[in-house]
């Protein structure tokens, strides 16, 4: 095993639930005590030796400099400081990356942090205060919203959020394996009860109600309709106050520094691939050529199975996808952090406290994935973590963007909704924070074979009851689109 070899030796996770905003902890100290929590895992000491610092994107609270602030707080200097852009998938992909620089001996310790108080910071808000945090800077990486990255035509009719374009995916990819509604329904359930039982044990997650599937899938008053078929239990919880820090260095100073061969773990490579940006230029919603690509290559490289799994879980089409990708069974233990519903959705921070729960179970030997996904369905990073030193060395070059382009199909042309007969693709509701329909959006094929997007009316009570009919999905469904001011309306034909 050559000295250079990156791994990970310290980990820390911090939880701040205050009982006033004026005693909550900024993301700032958030992330500076996950990583002094890092450094007293590892034993202490390799804080102050740390010469690259990479910062997940902090949405929560804009800092003027986050990486200054940080160094400043952790009494540290790093040649490299650099803050990243949004990205579920971004903490594999800094850690890939720190590793990736280790073994070329750019760099020998280095610290990924992040940190959000969304909770604290919407609980202000309501309450009309502004916490006593470091002043709200003007910062160049602000994130880009949905609506500044989606097609105007998906801006025109509503599918901005996350929350209403994945529901498109779900329809599309429980369609083509066979499911009806209802049979969709049961496997997300049945999976998200498995994410929730994880996080019930994890003293790091922000809930711990151990919810059946019944009640996760079932409206209620306190989990109503988001976006057809999720309720608010499906779908990712930012509403957190959370921090998480790794520490990674070389094999050679991690055994100077006395730690035990059984605590590090080994960084045994990646693979990343994307989609196309904007979610209506792909072949189609039943899947991810680059999703499939990037596991593949990771399933490949251990052929035995792993012992560990982050299945990253915004939604539940995300993990569903990923399993048959992987071709694992739907019994899978899906997480070892307990997922973005139930241990939290930190924003783009989820897959960093992943990584510090898998490091704790991986301890106790094996080997495991973690596999952050980013937008819509977009950026896909994957890597393999172990204790086992003799598993293939860490590869520089990790993409699959080749494999993955090579998965795609013909993508039809968008055109603008037209008067005349179109057929349903994929479909969502979706619906106010009563429970009242807002309007059905319907991705639709014209009889040439066009795409295009259409409304549903909230009051075509006819044609939203076929979109959420359990026994069939509408995929193929016949209609027509018709003017209605300045929209243009969808209704199905023939009932």
């Amino acid at each position: 095993m050559r000295a250079d070899t990156p791994v990970i030796v310290g980990m820390g996770e911090v939880i701040d639930r205050p009982a006033v905003v004026a005693t909550a902890l900024e993301p700032r100290t958030l992330a500076a005590e996950a990583a002094r929590r890092a450094d007293r895992d590892a034993g202490g000491g390799l804080l102050a030796a740390v010469d690259a610092l990479d910062i997940v994107n902090i949405a929560s609270w804009r800092h003027d400099d986050i990486a200054a602030l940080l160094c400043r707080d952790l009494a540290i200097d790093p040649a490299l400081r650099a803050y990243h852009p949004v990205g579920g998938e971004s903490p594999v992909q800094l850690l890939h990356e720190a590793a990736l620089r280790i073994a070329r001996g750019e760099s020998r310790v280095a610290l990924i942090c992040g940190a959000e108080a969304q909770h604290s910071v919407m609980r202000a808000r309501r309450e009309g205060v502004i916490p006593d945090w470091t002043p709200f800077g003007p910062d160049a990486s602000s994130p880009l919203r949905g609506a500044d990255i989606v097609h105007p035509l998906a801006r025109r009719y509503g599918l901005t959020s996350p929350t209403h374009v994945y529901p498109l995916f779900e329809m599309a990819s429980a369609a083509a394996w066979g499911q009806s509604p209802a049979q969709a329904r049961a496997e997300s359930g049945a999976l998200w009860a498995r994410y929730a039982a994880i996080a019930a044990g994890n003293p790091m997650a922000w809930r711990h109600d151990d919810w059946t599937a019944a009640q996760i899938v079932t409206p209620a008053d306190d989990n109503r309709l988001i976006a057809w078929p999720y309720t608010k239990r499906m779908v990712a919880n930012p509403q957190v106050n959370m921090g998480a820090a790794i520490l990674m260095t070389r094999l050679d100073l991690a055994l100077e520094a006395g730690i035990a061969a059984d605590r590090l773990i080994h960084v045994h490579g990646g693979a990343a691939a994307d989609e196309p940006r904007d979610f209506l230029a792909r072949d189609g919603f039943a899947g991810s050529p680059a999703q499939d690509a990037v596991l593949a290559a990771m399933a490949d490289r251990v052929p035995g199975g792993f012992d560990a799994l982050e299945l990253y879980s915004c939604f539940p089409c995300v993990p569903k996808m990923a399993r048959r990708s992987l071709g694992l069974g739907a019994d899978i233990e899906p997480s070892v952090a307990g997922g973005l519903s139930f241990f939290g959705g930190p924003l783009s921070n989820y897959m960093l406290h992943a990584a510090c729960a898998m490091v704790r179970r991986l301890r106790g030997g094996g080997t495991g994935l973690l596999y952050g996904q980013g937008e819509f369905v977009t950026k896909h990073h994957a890597l393999l973590l172990s204790t086992d030193a003799a598993l293939q060395p860490l590869a520089q070059d990790h993409s699959v963007q080749a494999d993955a382009d090579r998965g795609r199909g013909a993508v039809p042309p968008l055109v603008e909704p037209a008067a005349g007969p179109a057929q349903v693709e994929t479909a969502t509701i979706l619906y106010r924070r009563d429970g009242a329909v807002d309007q059905g959006v319907v991705v639709l094929r014209t009889a040439g074979g066009a795409r295009t997007l259409a409304s549903v009316s909230a009051e075509d009570q006819a044609t939203l009851a076929r979109i959420t009919d359990d026994s069939r999905f509408p995929v193929g469904l016949a209609g027509r689109i018709a003017a209605d001011g300045d929209r243009m309306i969808w209704r199905a034909e023939g009932l």
